[in-house]
């Protein structure tokens, strides 16, 4: 008989009780179907490209001076963080769907919130700030293709901060992406260099808030969703912003106001605007918690692609032969570095496979040479007596 015989019996008697009835084991559940969880991918990231799409040709049409005409950038941002606040806390604190950090995770405890929070808001605050402003003077599809620099600048800070380690072949490809898009600048029709400023600034804001996420938060063992980082992070934005607004924009305000210039905010349209920031943030955290971070970044690449065709066809924006040249050679240098990550993170889990492997091998084995010794070589006797303890 093989050696499966023999663990049947074993199993039945360990189940069995002679002084109770047999307790059936609950059957075990089906193996979830691939071509289910493909659709609920393909559905995860449609949700978040349509709702990714939707805020930015939004936002695009309201600070718009050509169309709906309300050019203040700081202030519809406002109306987002405090919008979002307000969602975020319902949904923590009064309907507690999602929960706050709390041990054996890193609580957050007002040192921490004082020591990396606050400075993860004030970057957001700029990142929003200066990437609704460039809506103003750019048009969606070039503002696309500058955001392509965003793994440069996330990349070239996580060198300079030691949170990634230097490589020629990475740098290559960061050569390639700033490349594309300066060729696609060069072609770009409506080119603004105020525009272009802002939205550099944006890039690089958003850089160092994703590099300092890292650092400040995710090494200290803080793991925030996009629900409770709104929690945290939305209401000092907001305090945050006042600080412009207060500065640039409340003037302008008034001056508009007071020449008649100003019409009253439309509630329907800021609030169905704000419900899809908040919406999209939702998303990101369907899509990254079921799927991966990676796919969200290739599927980033997909959803500019339809932006450019959507600003070019729709919104009738000019877009040359140039941009799509200078895009396409960064769009390339994107796709590439995404494969890269991706066959780091298979290399790295092939790593950890063979890791966990090695220290369990040796358990095996020595469970599997005291079953093939004799009883008689426990004390050392005969051929078997090298083998003694």
């Amino acid at each position: 008989m093989g050696a499966g015989d023999d663990t049947k019996p074993a199993a039945m008697e360990v189940t069995s009780s002679p002084s109770s009835s047999p307790t059936p084991a609950p059957p075990p559940p089906p193996p979830p179907s691939v071509l289910r969880s493909v659709l609920l991918s393909y559905a995860y990231v449609g949700i978040w490209m349509s709702l990714s799409f939707a805020v930015i040709v939004y936002n695009k049409y309201i600070l718009d001076p050509k169309l709906y005409n309300w050019p203040f950038p700081i202030s519809l941002t406002m109306i987002h963080m405090a919008f979002c606040a307000s969602l975020a806390f319902l949904l923590v604190r009064v309907l507690r769907v999602v929960d706050v950090p709390s041990p054996p995770q890193q609580a957050m405890t007002p040192r921490l919130y004082a020591s990396s929070v606050l400075p993860i808001g004030a970057l957001y605050a700029l990142s929003l700030w200066f990437s609704n402003s460039a809506y103003i003077y750019l048009s969606v599809s070039f503002i696309q293709m500058l955001k392509a620099l965003m793994p440069v600048a996330v990349y070239s800070l996580a060198v300079n901060l030691r949170t990634d380690a230097f490589r020629r072949a990475t740098l290559l490809n960061m050569l390639a992406i700033s490349a594309g898009v300066a060729v696609a600048a060069y072609g770009e029709a409506r080119f603004d260099v105020f525009g272009v400023a802002l939205q550099l600034l944006a890039v690089a804001a958003e850089a160092t808030r994703l590099v300092l996420i890292q650092i400040l938060l995710t090494s200290k063992g803080v793991s925030l969703n996009p629900i409770t980082s709104l929690y945290y992070v939305a209401p000092c934005c907001l305090v945050f912003l006042t600080i412009p607004w207060y500065a640039i924009e409340l003037p302008r305000l008034r001056a508009a106001a007071a020449g008649g210039r100003l019409a009253s905010p439309d509630v329907f349209v800021f609030g169905t605007n704000s419900l899809c920031a908040f919406a999209l943030n939702l998303a990101v955290f369907l899509l990254v918690g079921k799927t991966s971070a990676l796919t969200m970044n290739v599927a980033g690449v997909v959803k500019d692609w339809l932006l450019i065709a959507f600003s070019w066809t729709v919104i009738k924006d000019t877009v040359t032969p140039v941009n799509l040249v200078g895009y396409g050679i960064a769009f390339l240098g994107v796709a590439y570095y995404n494969h890269a990550k991706l066959q780091a993170l298979k290399a790295k889990e092939a790593e950890r496979k063979a890791a966990a492997t090695a220290v369990t091998k040796p358990d095996d084995d020595t469970e599997a040479g005291a079953r093939l010794l004799p009883p008689d070589n426990k004390d050392g006797a005969g051929d078997g007596g090298h083998h003694k303890n």
